[in-house]
């Protein structure tokens, strides 16, 4: 059976997703704003939710209707097939969604009737006057954009940022899918060498081994929909076995990182022994004065410190003039540098090649990209 998808993503990065639910086996995909939407089977749920790197979640869109009233979203829950996933005991969680533009904005008031509307339809499916809501947790997103309601039923629990390597992080971590996004955009391949000057937790120099690896992001955890009754384990089982046969052994991949803070360090290997790439990781405390580049050719890919997230604008501003003054000339290596600070060229002494806006949570950034 067909579902009609939808995987929400940082702003910015909609096309490497896109790519990604294509390998995944997705059909008819359509980019929006931070979301792709696109049409899959089970096979294609369970294959996305464990390899695709910049997606935030997977989810079945039950149904998109327009609502101005809150009777209106009752009624057009109540024809939401919702017994197709949920059992009689199963328990049904509407999340905290967002309501934006709309008639609609009390976004518990539409929380409250989303749960109205799908246990009535249950109650009638099933003839119980009660649930027992004892079962498995089936958990619905929604999204009231312009009158328009959009409800989901996430199939993968925990974010997918959430890889399970770094339980711990420094003051200012890039998140796991926007580093992964950027190692997309820098097409770090199994014969790069990769070195971030600023590795803090590892982030960056971890999504690079793994891509170059092959390890799927989503290899060593769970998801929701591993338990649902209406999805065959075996689906699963089968999507887990063809990512670890992708996995490779061993490959040319090397990367370097640097850190001024030793506990970044010991932070970063850390995190690399858990993400099981620590064999292509070499890592040193080092401060950015004292840069010099392993190797030619190498790809650095840095999240450097920005003064919304650590140090002082004129601090800030001095650690990008000696970025510049070690990283240029760069000869046939390239530069991957993402900053929200407006003036970043000027101060690193070079015009970019091409940048891109992309967010860093809720900060606005762009990306400088610099081809060697």
């Amino acid at each position: 059976m067909d579902y009609l998808l939808t995987a929400p993503c940082n702003f910015g990065l909609e096309k490497t997703l896109a790519f990604e639910v294509k390998r995944a086996g997705g059909q008819d995909i359509v980019t929006r704003d931070g979301r792709i939407d696109f049409k899959g089977d089970d096979k294609v749920i369970a294959k996305a939710n464990i390899t695709c790197s910049t997606a935030e979640r997977i989810g079945i869109v039950l149904a998109r209707f327009r609502a101005v009233t809150l009777d209106e979203v009752v009624e057009n829950c109540r024809r939401i097939p919702i017994e197709v996933f949920a059992g009689r005991e199963d328990q049904l969680h509407v999340l905290q969604g967002h309501s934006l533009n709309s008639a609609l904005s009390s976004v518990h008031a539409i929380q409250t009737r989303i749960r109205v509307g799908l246990i009535g339809r249950m109650q009638e499916k099933y003839k119980i006057g009660r649930l027992p809501e004892t079962g498995t947790e089936l958990r619905i997103d929604f999204l009231m954009l312009k009158n328009e309601l959009t409800i989901t039923l996430d199939t993968t629990g925990s974010s997918l940022h959430k890889r399970g390597y770094r339980a711990f992080s420094n003051a200012a971590p890039i998140k796991e899918t926007l580093a992964a996004g950027i190692v997309d955009i820098a097409h770090i391949r199994d014969t790069d060498t990769v070195v971030d000057p600023f590795c803090g937790s590892g982030t960056i120099l971890i999504e690079a081994a793994m891509k170059a690896a092959g390890v799927a992001p989503g290899l060593n955890r769970k998801f929701s929909a591993m338990y649902w009754k209406c999805m065959e384990r075996r689906v699963w089982n089968e999507a887990f076995e063809e990512a670890r046969a992708a996995v490779k052994k061993d490959c040319g991949f090397e990367a370097y990182g640097y850190d001024i803070d030793p506990e970044a360090v010991k932070l970063t290997q850390e995190n690399a022994k858990k993400a099981g790439v620590e064999k292509y990781i070499k890592i040193q405390t080092r401060d950015i004065k004292d840069f010099h580049y392993p190797v030619s050719g190498a790809k650095i890919v840095t999240n450097p410190p920005y003064a919304e997230r650590m140090g002082t604008s004129e601090e800030v501003r001095e650690i990008y003039r000696t970025m510049g003054r070690v990283l240029l000339p760069r000869g046939d290596s390239s530069l991957y540098i993402i900053t929200s600070i407006e003036d970043f060229e000027e101060l690193f002494g070079e015009k970019a090649n091409k940048n891109r806006k992309l967010y860093n949570g809720m900060i606005q950034c762009r990306l400088y990209s610099y081809y060697g």
